[in-house]
């Protein structure tokens, strides 16, 4: 656990990168708990999964129309539960709204999957043996991506699929990014309102790095093909961020009037989609 003058600095961090705006539309609330989110999901056409990798067990959603599509559309969940303050982080992580769910829904790709992050949607037996630093300053810690590409390679292998689409929203995309550089199966990468350049938005906000994270702003060489959206109101994860990531990296930044870290991502998913594929 951190301390001190320390733990200010994280907390402020983790709450900048927590605390999302709520003042436009945002999805019909269905979080907060792993039945919930299986509940809703199941409706549209989910079914409910986990995945042992590495020293996790992830929440995976699947729903696919036909075996063996070719490419795995992946969604990976932003990083939960908000901090009630600056110093109080949650106590389990599971995210109130599952933004990066209700986005993976309105997907109409013939195989998508959703993903929740280290510790979210756990019993509270399982949670108390989760260490919180995963989803504090650990949250994009070697261990973690180690356990996303041993979840891919198992997704693969049970959808019958050659490729993948990545698809992060905030924290999520951060870890899609970092996979992407990693892998040599991604055609496509996707994030929404992601701190791609990590260095440079901890230093924006004059905040403590994240110990032992990695940073997609320095991984070496272009990423694939890439799509990154942004709203021009965030606050959390300034469009300035991004488009200087796009600069170095590569790839499309698309910059939303009117929308902000949290608005109107879920909402507006397959219009945006449709967007995305005309230009």
């Amino acid at each position: 656990m951190l301390s001190g003058f320390t733990l200010i600095k994280a907390a402020l961090l983790s709450a900048a990168f927590l605390f999302v705006a709520t003042g436009c539309a945002a999805p019909e609330s269905f979080g907060g708990s792993r039945a919930s989110a299986v509940d809703w999901a199941s409706a549209r056409g989910f079914e409910a999964g986990e995945l042992a990798a590495g020293p996790f067990h992830l929440l995976a959603l699947m729903r696919r129309s036909a075996r063996g599509s070719g490419t795995l559309s992946v969604y990976i969940e932003g990083d939960g539960a908000p901090w009630m303050t600056a110093w109080h982080p949650p106590r389990d992580p599971t995210p109130l709204k599952p933004i990066a769910l209700a986005m993976a829904a309105a997907d109409t790709a013939v195989a998508v999957v959703y993903l929740g992050r280290p510790c979210q949607y756990l019993a509270a037996v399982e949670l108390a043996t989760c260490d919180p630093t995963w989803w504090m300053e650990r949250r994009f810690a070697p261990e973690v991506l180690m356990a996303y590409d041993e979840a891919l390679a198992q997704l693969k292998v049970t959808h019958g699929a050659q490729r993948l689409r990545l698809v992060g929203y905030s924290g999520g995309g951060v870890i899609a990014a970092l996979l992407a550089a990693r892998r040599s199966d991604v055609e496509r990468l996707v994030t929404v309102a992601a701190p791609l350049a990590l260095n440079e938005w901890v230093a924006w906000h004059d905040l403590t790095p994240f110990a032992g994270s990695s940073d997609p702003y320095l991984e070496p060489g272009y990423l694939p093909s890439g799509v990154h959206w942004v709203g021009e109101k965030d606050k959390i994860v300034p469009p300035g961020i991004i488009e200087n990531f796009v600069r170095k990296k590569g790839g499309r930044i698309f910059v939303m009037p009117g929308y902000d870290h949290e608005c109107c991502w879920a909402r507006d998913w397959a219009s945006l989609i449709a967007k995305e594929s005309m230009e």
